[in-house]
């Protein structure tokens, strides 16, 4: 630690953002940069403590503490505090094989638990994260290293989202033959659809990407296993397989009015949006909420990200639709550090729809009742009730609906960001893949390996919907143990 007093003598501190009715108008990243003497003031403030919090990685009442890939916090930030920059990238990618995506999307569970957090605002651990990632590019420090050596074996990785690319970055470094399957036409999964344009650069991602490439990494687009390349297939021509399929399958409402036109997943919707983008809009396949009244419902990342674009496309009105209780300003006597903090929090998009229309768009405990249409069964308005949560006859929570709450919104466009059920079937059922009883995939979380031979499990097709970070968490772990199976023993970490 260079600075034993940094935490005393220097404030949290942020780059500025865009202000939010101009960033509302194009697609770019918002964030502007610190200088860097401000961002080694803030790699300062971190102690180096005793027994630091933050790159435990572990789950406290369901919710990440610390990193869950364990990055090396308190030793780059010291590094980044003495201008050693290009050192303090070689610690974080001794963890992290994408810190320039964890920088970006991250929520940082790292500074929710940080030590620093127990009094004062905790160290601004994210930013420093991507700008020493951004450097890395700028000066030309990250090259493509493929290994030196080849071991004959031939690995295949279905999936191209954060746990399917980090395991490939690491079988790859193995010295394995790694073929990545992804069933859409670019590469990055997640990444690439499904988080918007505002929030990750589809350029930060393709550079990585071009990267793995260079380093003897093949990628198969727009080959969707178990349709266009059968299971038996993948089988018989690779030694391995690490699955990193995602859960891709939304959470649906079924309540009267489902089926009117109008109503549409939210991946469906980002999705879309990105492709148009990226596609320069030759083909104008996207779902458009401009000139309508949207009505958001689920309150997570995901709605956000809804929110959003749809301000972005310039919809006429917005609400977000939360079925939980709005979050203390503080925590709670019952979320105690280090536990991730669950307090209120004004997220970019909410931040720029209540610059648009005047107010944070969400209303809390509430839940749609029933969709109406017109003649032609296109949505026309959404009815809401309040709600309350109260013990069932098994002791567990669930919402009750409040008498005489309902309420009803103009409506020509729905959004449902409700979260995702799990994996999608099919696959699994033609390898024969055993499940758990969320319809993941059953393997054990450190082994990763599957009832199949050779075939692993990674990401939110093994663990449920998740962060980004848990996604490379997996994605190394597997690698790991897939290159133990190869090999007999493994250096991967």
């Amino acid at each position: 630690m260079g600075k034993p007093r940094g935490f005393i003598e220097y404030l949290r501190e942020l780059p500025l953002d865009r202000a939010a009715l101009d960033r509302i108008q194009d697609w770019n990243e918002f964030h502007f940069e610190l200088a860097e003497r401000k961002l080694q003031e803030q790699g300062a403030r971190c102690m180096d403590c005793g027994v630091p919090f933050c790159h435990t990685g572990t789950l406290l009442s369901g919710m990440a503490s610390g990193c869950p890939i364990n990055n090396l916090i308190p030793e780059w930030n010291d590094l980044v505090y003495r201008g050693l920059w290009r050192e303090a990238l070689e610690r974080l990618h001794k963890t992290n094989n994408f810190p320039d995506f964890t920088g970006r999307v991250c929520p940082a569970p790292c500074e929710g638990s940080c030590v620093l957090g127990l009094n004062a605002p905790p160290v601004t651990i994210k930013n420093i994260e991507r700008t020493i990632a951004d450097k890395g590019w700028e000066h030309g420090w990250i090259t493509p290293a493929p290994p030196a050596v080849r071991t004959g074996k031939k690995v295949a990785v279905v999936g191209s989202g954060p746990a399917g690319l980090s395991a490939a970055a690491q079988l790859n470094q193995a010295g394995h033959d790694v073929t990545v399957f992804e069933r859409d036409d670019r590469i990055g999964g997640l990444l690439m659809y499904g988080i918007p344009n505002m929030k990750l650069d589809k350029k930060v991602v393709q550079r990585r990407v071009d990267l793995l490439a260079a380093e003897g990494v093949t990628f198969l687009t727009k080959t969707a296993v178990g349709k266009d390349y059968s299971a038996k297939r993948l089988r018989a021509e690779f030694d391995a397989v690490v699955l990193c399929a995602g859960a891709t399958q939304p959470r649906d409402l079924p309540i009267p009015g489902r089926d009117l036109t109008g109503i549409h997943f939210a991946m469906d919707f980002l999705r879309a949006n990105t492709q148009s983008l990226l596609d320069n809009h030759r083909n104008g396949n996207f779902i458009s909420a401009a000139g309508k009244d949207v009505i958001i419902i689920g309150g997570g990342d995901t709605g956000t990200d809804c929110v959003g674009t749809a301000l972005r496309h310039g919809c006429k009105s917005l609400v977000q639709v939360e079925i939980l209780p709005r979050p203390p300003a503080e925590r709670a006597p019952d979320n105690p550090w280090p536990e991730w903090p669950k307090v209120y929090r004004l997220d970019y998009g909410q931040e720029e729809a209540a610059a648009r229309f005047g107010a944070d768009p969400r209303v809390y405990l509430t839940t749609a009742k029933q969709f109406q249409g017109d003649e032609q069964g296109q949505l026309r308005a959404v009815v809401t009730v309040e709600i309350r949560w109260e013990k069932d006859a098994k002791g567990r929570y669930a919402p009750v609906e409040v008498p005489g709450t309902e309420r009803t919104y103009p409506a020509q466009l729905v959004l449902l960001a409700m979260g995702f059920l799990g994996p999608e079937q099919p696959l699994l059922d033609q390898l024969k893949i055993e499940r758990d009883g969320r319809t993941n995939i059953k393997a054990e979380h450190g082994r990763f390996a599957t009832n199949l031979k050779g075939v692993f499990a990674a990401g939110d097709c093994r663990r449920g919907q998740s962060l980004v970070v848990w996604a490379i968490n997996e994605g190394r772990g597997a690698a790991r143990e897939c290159d133990r199976y190869l090999m007999g023993a493994t250096l991967l970490r």
